[in-house]
C-alpha cells in the first residue's frame, strides 16, 4: 500500500494511557498516509488526533475480576457492538491498544475474518497467565511492546514483535524542573517537603486506596508539620470522590488539582502512588517513589496464584531490581505507607543513586516510540 493511499485503520483502546498511545500513533501514521480514516474506540486525545469513536472509550475502563464480572453483559455487549461496525466497515488494519481481556477478543475475531491485527502494549504474559501467548501468536500479526524484555520474550515464543519504546520517554526531557513544576502549581512560596498522592484514575482505586493514603499523610503531617501534600484529580468524578474523603480531615495540608498528574509529580520531593503506568511516569521523572495497591478478596486470591514475577511496578522490572517499596493488600497500612514515604524524605543519598538507575531507563526508553510503531505498522499495511 503506497503510502499516498487513504487507508481505513482502526483503533481500540479502553483507558486513558492507551488514548495516550493511540493519540500519538495516529498523528505518526497520518504523516505516513495524509489522508488515511481512523474509527474504533478511543478517548479525547484519540478524538482529538482525528480518531471517529464508536462509543465513549470510559465504558470500557473496569478495574478488577469481580469488578468486571460485574459489567461483563454491557462489555461483552459492546465488544459485539463494536466487531459488528468492524466487520462492516473492514479497515486494512485493526490496532488494539492495551486493555487485553477486551481488545485480544476483538483481535480474534478480526483476525478470523482475514484482517490484518496488531497489538500495542503487551499485556503482562511473561509474569502470569502465560499460556494467553498461544493466542497472541494466533491472533495477532504484530505485537508492539514498550519495553525490551517483553520483546526478548515474544521472540522465544514465535509472536512477530517491534520494540518501539515508550513514547513517555519521549515527551518527558531527561532533566526535570522541580521548581517551574512547584511555580506552575502556586505551590513554589510554601516550605517543608512536597508528597504527590496519586490514589489512581479509576473509581475503584480510590475507595481502596483513599483511605490507607489519608492515614499515611495523618501520620506523616503530624511528624512533620511542614510536610505538603498535592493530588491530581484524574477526572471530575476522581475530584468529587477525593474532595468528599477531604471534607472530614480539613486540617490536612492537601492542594487538589483538576488533572495535570505529572506536573504534580515532577513537582514533588516523594511520590505515594497507585501501581499502573502512572509509576513509569514516576521513574521517567526520577523520582522516589512508594507503589501501593489493593484489590477485591477474591481478585487477588485468583491472580495471587498465576504471577510468575516478583515485582509488579514497572520501575522495579525495569530496573530488575526491588528499588521502591511495593505495599500490596493488607501490607498496605497507613502505618508502613507512612514509613515508606519517611524513609525516602530521610535517604537522600538512596534518592541520588534511584535517579542514575531511572535515568539508565530513560535513556533506553527513548528513541521516537510513536514513529517507531508507525514505521512497523506501515510494513505490515504494504505487505503483499
Amino acid at each position: 500500500m503506497a503510502a499516498g493511499h487513504a487507508p481505513l485503520i482502526a483503533l481500540i483502546a479502553g483507558e486513558t494511557s492507551g488514548d495516550t498511545l493511540g493519540a500519538g500513533l495516529i498523528e505518526a501514521l497520518r504523516r505516513r498516509y495524509p489522508e488515511a480514516r481512523f474509527i474504533g474506540v478511543g478517548g479525547e486525545q484519540m478524538i482529538a488526533a482525528g480518531l471517529d469513536s464508536l462509543f465513549p472509550m470510559e465504558k470500557l475502563s473496569v478495574m478488577g475480576i469481580t469488578e468486571v464480572l460485574a459489567h461483563l453483559p454491557e462489555l461483552f455487549r459492546l465488544r459485539h457492538r463494536l466487531v459488528k461496525h468492524l466487520l462492516a466497515r473492514r479497515p486494512a488494519l485493526v490496532i488494539t491498544i492495551d486493555s487485553p481481556d477486551f481488545t485480544l477478543g476483538v483481535a480474534r475475531r478480526m483476525h478470523a475474518a482475514g484482517i490484518r491485527t496488531a497489538h500495542y502494549v503487551s499485556p503482562s504474559v511473561w509474569a502470569w497467565r502465560q499460556g494467553r501467548v498461544k493466542g497472541i501468536r494466533r491472533d495477532v500479526d504484530l505485537m508492539l511492546t514498550l519495553f525490551p524484555f517483553e520483546a526478548r520474550f515474544y521472540e522465544e515464543h514465535g509472536v512477530p514483535v517491534a520494540f518501539v519504546g515508550h513514547p513517555l520517554a519521549d515527551m518527558i526531557e531527561m532533566s526535570v524542573d522541580t521548581i517551574a513544576a512547584r511555580r506552575e502549581l502556586a505551590l513554589e512560596e510554601q516550605g517543608g517537603p512536597l508528597v504527590a498522592v496519586l490514589p489512581g484514575s479509576r473509581g475503584g482505586e480510590v475507595v481502596q486506596l483513599m483511605p490507607e493514603f489519608l492515614a499515611a499523610m495523618s501520620r506523616l503531617f503530624a511528624e512533620r508539620p511542614l510536610i505538603r501534600f498535592v493530588i491530581p484529580a484524574a477526572n471530575a468524578a476522581r475530584r468529587q470522590q477525593i474532595d468528599t474523603l477531604l471534607a472530614a480531615m480539613p486540617s490536612l495540608p492537601v492542594t487538589v488539582v483538576d488533572g495535570q498528574g505529572r506536573t504534580v509529580m515532577a513537582a514533588a520531593d516523594v511520590i505515594l502512588m497507585a501501581s499502573g503506568t502512572a509509576t513509569l511516569e514516576g521513574l521517567l521523572l526520577k523520582k522516589p517513589m512508594v507503589v501501593a495497591y489493593r484489590v477485591g478478596a477474591v481478585t487477588y486470591a485468583i491472580v495471587s496464584r498465576m504471577v510468575k514475577s516478583e515485582h509488579i511496578s514497572l520501575p522495579n522490572l525495569l530496573c530488575r531490581k526491588a528499588l521502591v517499596p511495593e505495599l500490596m493488600q493488607e501490607k498496605m497500612s497507613g502505618a508502613a505507607l507512612a514509613d515508606a514515604v519517611r524513609a525516602w524524605l530521610d535517604s537522600p543519598q538512596r534518592v541520588a543513586a534511584l535517579k542514575q538507575d531511572f535515568t539508565r531507563v530513560h535513556q533506553q526508553l527513548r528513541g521516537g516510540a510513536s514513529e517507531k510503531a508507525a514505521s512497523a505498522l506501515a510494513e505490515l499495511l504494504e505487505r503483499p
